[in-house]
């Protein structure tokens, strides 16, 4: 069984989640003894992913335009590429290299499932643009893919918009790899960002509106007079908000307690897992959090708003659901600092359950199963 992967990217900083899950469905496969390939831009593809990547086949096509992923590749190309799968799995349905693979699936016959990854819904930048692309393409990407995949399983019911039959939606969530995380060294972490003995609560994500870090930082803030050794760690890269982030620090006079530490990868963001108290997500919008599998495989508690796809957390007794509102995180925040022995709790129940639940490689026998299902 041979499968394509598709996805505009897999960059590790400026990829996010979507990247993420692509280059672990993509390994996987191959580990599970099947035929597994990718094709991607070359944006962030560095000599690093790319072993991490050696059992998987790469189609890396130079990029010649970041925001669009406009890239330097010939369509007759992109048939010759598709032609050689027996399914194609499209990550996400924007930009042109998913367009020019659904024609080349249309022209050659080949059976595709598309993963839109939380992008379903128009949200955030160029909406103007989303809307005339699902004119032109979007919405025959969606409606003509062979099977459709919701990453929770509320993402179902907006397939329901593009006029897909739900019997042909399957749920298969984000996954996690367990021996990514084992690593800890909460004393290099501390010192190496100037933390000492605070407690902290940290946030892992791009510094953009979407994620909501300043809806964080605002409920943060207020929280100060009362837990006034907690300090707060934004780790990712720049997403348009890092100067104003700083600048509501200082505003509100808690620079001190507020660190800005950038993209971190590998063990220094196992070591961040383990010496935080608690992972905050303020997200205005998210399909399935990554990162709050991440922290609950390192055992490490989580706040979370009610958009990011993964409500079990506070059902199992793993962390807190709020609004996504500055006011609704701060009393989040209040209610799960004021009680560290429960914060401790909570982070071991989450752990239990993600790797009870959560691990790739039994998620991936989701996707073969599906894939089999397709060929027969």
């Amino acid at each position: 069984m041979k499968i394509l992967n598709v996805n505009m990217s897999i960059d590790p900083v400026t990829g996010g989640g979507t990247a993420e899950r692509t280059v672990k469905i993509a390994q996987h496969l191959a580990r599970s003894g099947v035929e597994s390939s990718l094709l991607t831009s070359d944006i962030g593809v560095d000599e690093k992913l790319r072993n991490s990547l050696s059992n998987v086949k790469l189609h890396i096509m130079k990029n010649l335009y970041g925001r669009y992923y406009i890239s330097r590749v010939t369509f007759k190309r992109i048939v010759k590429i598709v032609a050689q799968a027996d399914v194609v799995h499209l990550m996400n349905h924007w930009t042109a290299i998913n367009a020019a693979v659904y024609r080349a699936c249309q022209q050659l016959h080949k059976p595709y499932v598309v993963c839109p990854a939380g992008a379903l819904t128009i949200y955030g930048r160029s909406l103007l643009l989303k809307r005339i692309y699902n004119r032109v393409v979007g919405n025959q990407i969606i409606k003509n893919a062979t099977r459709h995949i919701a990453i929770p399983a509320e993402e179902a019911r907006l397939f329901r918009e593009y006029g897909v039959d739900p019997d042909s939606v399957k749920v298969i969530p984000n996954g996690i790899d367990e021996e990514d995380f084992k690593s800890r060294n909460d004393d290099l972490f501390r010192r190496k960002h100037a933390l000492g003995d605070a407690p902290f609560v940290l946030f892992l994500g791009r510094l953009n509106s979407i994620k909501g870090p300043d809806l964080l930082l605002d409920a943060f803030s207020k929280l100060h007079l009362e837990f006034p050794e907690y300090h707060l760690v934004f780790a990712g890269p720049d997403g348009g908000m890092l100067e104003s982030l700083k600048a509501m620090s200082l505003k509100t006079k808690i620079e001190k307690h507020v660190h800005f530490i950038g993209y971190i990868g590998g063990d220094e963001k196992s070591h961040a897992y383990h010496a935080a108290e608690l992972l905050a997500i303020p997200s205005r919008h998210e399909a399935m959090s990554i990162v709050a599998l991440e922290a609950g495989i390192t055992g490490t508690p989580v706040l979370l708003t009610d958009v990011c796809g993964f409500e079990q957390i506070e059902e199992i007794g793993g962390g807190l659901i709020v609004k996504p509102s500055a006011d609704d995180i701060r009393k989040g925040l209040k209610t799960l600092l004021q009680d560290r022995e429960g914060l401790a709790q909570k982070g071991r129940s989450l752990k239990d359950y993600v790797s009870g639940n959560y691990t790739w490689d039994s998620i991936i026998n989701k996707y073969i199963s599906m894939f089999k299902n397709i060929l027969s």
